[in-house]
């Protein structure tokens, strides 16, 4: 298969949704949520989603696991679950959420291809992938949540690299269409069957998995 993402040094990954199974958190409580965990994770990552970007426009900004924590009480109380000692599990496992399958092995490939690898997040060492990325990012460091500019800019100052030499993966589509507009490569990990969005930008490519990236970047 010829490369489809042609030029490009450096590899950046969008964390939750695209490494790390945010769904776990709650699928490894079900013992206690039962037939609620779905709509559980469903309203927990829409308010994270929500809160995250209201903040950024209000210019009130809190830090990422406030804003999680938040989120996560807004849906206990929609789903009229009160149980002081789940919502301290629940806040824990996110902590430790599961890195999706493929992601250890595609890592690993792409790593020892020469690319530089980075990551929008915090949370890896639990995962074992840790030494598998050259840069772990922090929305901290600028003080507001994507799709702000300022985000993408990071990631591009820590990498050392023009933006058109970094490939950019995501499970969401407005980060993908985000990133796009900003100057990125862009192949949109569309694990969940996502609509395309009627944003700025253009993702250069459709993935379901990311085991597909090593041959878009033409690793044999």
């Amino acid at each position: 298969m010829a490369a489809v993402l042609r030029d490009i040094r450096a590899c950046v990954f969008d964390a939750y949704g695209t490494i790390f199974d945010f769904g776990s958190a709650a699928s490894r409580s079900r013992d206690s949520l039962g037939d609620k965990a779905a709509a559980l994770t469903t309203l927990w990552r829409d308010k994270q989603l929500q809160y995250a970007w209201l903040r950024a426009l209000q210019g009130r900004h809190a830090d990422f696991w406030q804003v999680t924590g938040d989120a996560l009480d807004y849906a206990l109380e929609t789903l009229d679950i009160a149980d002081p000692a789940l919502r301290q599990r629940l806040i824990e496992l996110y902590l430790t959420l599961d890195v999706f399958p493929e992601v250890p092995a595609m890592l690993q490939r792409v790593k020892a291809a020469g690319f530089t690898t980075a990551m929008l997040a915090k949370v890896v060492d639990h995962a074992g992938i840790g030494g598998l990325l050259d840069a772990v990012l922090s929305v901290e460091e600028v003080g507001v949540y994507k799709p702000h500019p300022s985000v993408y800019r990071l990631a591009v100052e820590r990498c050392g690299v023009d933006a058109r030499a970094i490939a950019f993966l995501s499970s969401n589509a407005w980060d993908a269409y985000a990133a796009s507009a900003y100057g990125m490569r862009v192949a949109w990990c569309n694990r969940y069957g996502q609509r395309r969005e009627r944003l700025p930008g253009n993702p250069d490519c459709e993935i379901r998995s990311l085991a597909e990236l090593p041959a878009l970047l033409g690793i044999a």
